[in-house]
């Protein structure tokens, strides 16, 4: 199945990548609100990973708020996760919403299948899965389990296999749950970031390409540089599997929250000099998280049935381009490259064979 064509902006990837166009975003730009009647939410099911903290509890707030009726809220740490639980029960208490608990930690391969595995088993309905938890690295780290630089191993790697897991439990479990308003398929929301755009990405010409992520980084590690390269990854793989998913079986898409305070995506830093003057710049640039959440619902909610959005990248509540080399005959390159080394990193979960059912 040939990838779906580039859809028609009314702005080229690479002035929607520039640093002018970032800080107009930042500044100028506020997405509406969706309302409970467009969103449609009432009765469905929504997980979300990272839903403890930061973008990811104030998704949460605002799931709650436009009728979910049972929220997963996946996460590293159970015994915060069970706080923010509480915090969101004891805030809405005339919600109707099941707000539940379940443990996930994107540095383990293992726990990736084990939350996959309870999906199928335990969920009677699963609507939207948002896979919001990321990593962001100060300094270079290796995941002692399989070798790759941690930012690429959470924020690409663990992020596909998830994604790939989850597909069968969003087709078969929203299809059999008689919620109201579910004539639009289920969906699959991945986190991305303005950064996937301004990346050297100079492993770009590594062959093989995963591996790059094995070593130290040439020139020195640069933070920004492999936080964003992960996104980009991120982006590359869901152009290459929404060409496989059909967007009737499960839509697929990205979504741009924005440089928001308060998401603690940069906790790393807390309680260091480079911590202190992050949070005071992030406070200056940064949206708070009630604006950076609403790209996230129009990803989850808005565009009707959704086949419009299907593969694409969703900011400020709009589709806009991708990062520019998505568009190039060089990106097309990588993009299968990279899905390969990754179909064959990810084998032991049998991901091709979960692919191929979906479009059955």
């Amino acid at each position: 199945m040939a990838p779906p064509s580039p859809p028609r902006f009314d702005i080229t990837p690479e002035h929607e990548a520039s640093k002018s166009r970032y800080f107009y975003r930042q500044f100028f730009v506020k997405t509406p609100a969706l309302s409970a009647k467009d969103a449609q939410l009432h009765g469905k099911t929504v997980l979300i990973t990272g839903g403890n903290t930061g973008l990811g509890l104030e998704t949460a707030r605002q799931l709650i708020d436009l009728g979910v009726s049972h929220l997963v809220i996946a996460v590293r740490n159970t015994a915060k996760g069970e706080a923010a639980r509480k915090e969101l029960v004891a805030r809405r208490p005339a919600s109707p919403c099941t707000v539940d608990v379940w443990a996930l930690d994107l540095s383990s391969y293992d726990s990736v299948v084990a939350l996959a595995d309870r999906a199928d088993k335990e969920l009677q309905s699963l609507d939207v899965a948002i896979l919001n938890a990321a990593l962001y690295k100060i300094t270079e780290t290796f995941n002692p389990s399989t070798g790759y630089e941690e930012d690429v191993q959470v924020n690409y790697l663990s992020n596909a296999l998830l994604a790939t897991l989850l597909l069968p439990v969003l087709k078969s479990r929203s299809k059999s749950s008689k919620a109201p308003g579910l004539s639009a398929p289920p969906r699959l929301v991945l986190l991305s970031s303005d950064a996937a755009g301004w990346v050297e990405f100079t492993e770009r010409t590594s062959r093989p390409l995963l591996a790059a992520f094995k070593t130290n980084r040439v020139g020195g590690f640069a933070m920004q540089e492999r936080y964003g390269t992960s996104k980009l990854l991120g982006q590359l793989f869901l152009t290459e599997l929404a060409s496989r998913v059909p967007a009737e079986a499960v839509t697929l898409v990205a979504v741009n929250p924005g440089f928001c305070y308060g998401s603690e995506l940069g906790r790393e830093g807390n309680g260091s000099v480079l911590g202190f003057l992050v949070d005071v710049l992030t406070r200056i640039i940064g949206k708070p998280p009630v604006m950076g959440v609403r790209p996230i619902i129009h990803a989850t909610a808005g565009f009707g049935a959704g086949k419009e959005v299907h593969g694409r990248y969703i900011e400020d509540g709009l589709l806009r381009p991708m990062a520019p080399i998505i568009y190039r005959p060089d990106g097309e390159e990588i993009a299968k490259l990279l899905w390969d080394e990754t179909m064959a990193e990810l084998s032991f979960a049998g991901v091709e064979a979960v692919i191929r059912d979906m479009g059955k």
